[in-house]
C-alpha cells in the first residue's frame, strides 16, 4: 500500500446498527460509503462484520460476512465504493468475550467462545473455548475471508483490538490457558491470532492487502497493556508478521500518547520501528475529545498527526468520527478549508448522512 497520499477511515460500528436488517447491510449502507469514496477517501475500512460462530454478535443488527442476503448487501456497497472510485476492506470481527447487551434485548446463544472463560469483573466465569471451537473459528475467519475476496474487496482488516475474541488471547489477564493457546510469553500468547491471520490469508491472493487491528486498552480496562516493553511488543507482532500481516492499525485512544517511557513514539510508531511493515494511526484525529468519552467533540487542529506523519512514524492516518460528521472532510483538507469542519456530536451515530 502506497500510503502518502491515501487517507483510510475507520467508520465505527454503531454508527450503522439502527438501519440494518437482521445483519444484512441495506441499500442505505452502500450510499453511505458510497459519499465517503466519492469526497476522497483513501480505503474505507468498514464496521466490525462478524464471522460465523454462535456468539460471534451481541445484537442481531450487527453486520455479518456469511448467507447469501448479507453477501448480496455487501456486494452493493462495495459495487457502490467502486463506482466512486473507493476502495474498501470489511473489518472481520467476533465480539469473543465482550458480550455486553447491544441495542436490544437479543442475548447471543451459547457457547460464548473466551480464551479462559473470564468475561470481565463482573459476569460470571465461563467455559473456556475447546479445541474444536477453536478449529471451527478459525474455519469461520476463512470463510468470511473468502466470501469478501469473492465480492471483490480491496483488502481485509482483521478487528484483534479492544478485549474482543482474539485480544483475549493474547493478554495476559484474559488468558491463563496451559496449553499450546496459553503460556507465560506475548509470543506463546501470539499463536491464535497468529492462526487466524494464516487462515485469513490462506484466502486471500497475494497481492491483497491485510491489515491487524491491535490495541493494548480494553473495553473494560483503559489502562490495560499487552506488551509492556518495546521487546514484548517484538514478540508479539512477530508471529503475526510471519503470519501474513501487511500492515498494522494501531488503535490508542489518543494518537499523540507515547506507547513506552524513552520516546514520543506511539504504538504505530513502534510498530512501524519493529516490523517495518506499513502502520496505520487512529486515536481522537482531528477532534478535542476521544470517542469513550462522549459529548460533542470540536475540530482540532492536525499539525501534530502531520508531522508525525511527516517524520514516517506511520503510513496512513485513520479518520472516524470526523467523517462520520462530514463526508467531505478530507476534500475540505485538501483544499485548504480547516474552517469548514464540523463537530461531531454523538447523535450522528444513529442517522445516515
Amino acid at each position: 500500500m502506497d500510503s502518502r497520499d491515501e487517507s483510510l477511515t475507520e467508520l465505527v460500528q454503531q454508527s450503522l446498527y439502527d438501519i440494518k436488517q437482521d445483519g444484512v447491510p441495506p441499500r442505505q449502507v452502500a450510499e453511505y460509503y458510497r459519499t465517503r469514496a466519492a469526497g476522497g477517501v483513501g480505503l474505507i475500512v468498514s464496521e466490525g462484520v462478524v464471522i460465523e460462530r454462535p456468539s460471534a454478535k451481541n445484537d442481531p443488527l450487527v453486520p455479518h460476512m456469511y448467507d447469501d442476503e448479507a453477501l448480496g448487501g455487501w456486494a452493493r456497497v462495495i459495487g457502490a465504493v467502486h463506482g466512486a472510485g473507493g476502495r474498501m476492506a470489511p473489518q472481520l470481527w467476533h465480539l469473543g468475550p465482550r458480550l455486553e447487551p447491544g441495542g436490544t434485548s437479543w442475548v447471543a446463544p451459547p457457547p460464548i467462545d473466551s480464551a479462559s472463560g473470564l468475561r470481565d469483573w463482573t459476569l460470571p466465569r465461563i467455559a473456556p473455548m475447546t479445541e474444536e471451537a477453536i478449529a471451527d473459528t478459525l474455519a469461520a475467519y476463512g470463510r468470511a475471508a473468502a466470501n469478501a475476496v469473492r465480492l471483490g474487496f480491496d483488502a481485509i482488516e482483521i478487528h484483534g483490538a479492544h478485549g474482543y475474541l482474539i485480544d483475549d488471547f493474547f493478554w495476559s489477564v484474559s488468558n491463563t490457558r496451559t496449553d499450546r493457546w496459553g503460556g507465560a510469553t506475548l509470543r506463546e500468547r501470539a499463536r491464535f491470532g497468529a492462526a487466524v491471520v494464516a487462515a485469513i490469508r490462506a484466502e486471500m491472493p497475494d497481492e491483497m492487502p491485510l491489515i491487524f487491528r491491535l490495541s493494548q486498552w480494553k473495553g473494560i480496562d483503559y489502562d490495560a497493556q499487552v506488551a509492556r516493553s518495546p521487546a514484548e511488543m517484538a514478540d508479539w507482532l512477530e508471529p503475526l508478521t510471519d503470519a501474513g500481516v501487511d500492515c498494522f492499525h494501531c488503535s490508542q485512544r489518543r494518537f499523540w500518547e507515547a506507547a513506552f517511557d524513552g520516546s514520543d513514539l506511539n504504538l504505530a510508531g513502534w510498530s512501524k520501528s519493529l516490523t517495518g511493515l506499513p502502520t496505520i494511526t487512529v486515536g481522537s484525529v482531528g477532534l478535542s475529545s476521544e470517542f469513550i468519552g462522549g459529548g460533542v467533540s470540536t475540530p482540532t487542529p492536525l499539525d501534530e498527526v502531520v508531522r508525525r506523519l511527516e517524520r514516517g512514524d506511520f503510513d496512513l492516518v485513520a479518520v472516524g468520527r470526523a467523517l462520520l460528521a462530514d463526508p467531505f472532510w478530507l476534500e475540505k483538507l485538501r483544499a485548504g478549508r480547516t474552517d469548514e469542519f464540523l463537530a461531531y456530536d454523538p447523535s450522528m451515530r444513529a442517522t445516515l448522512t
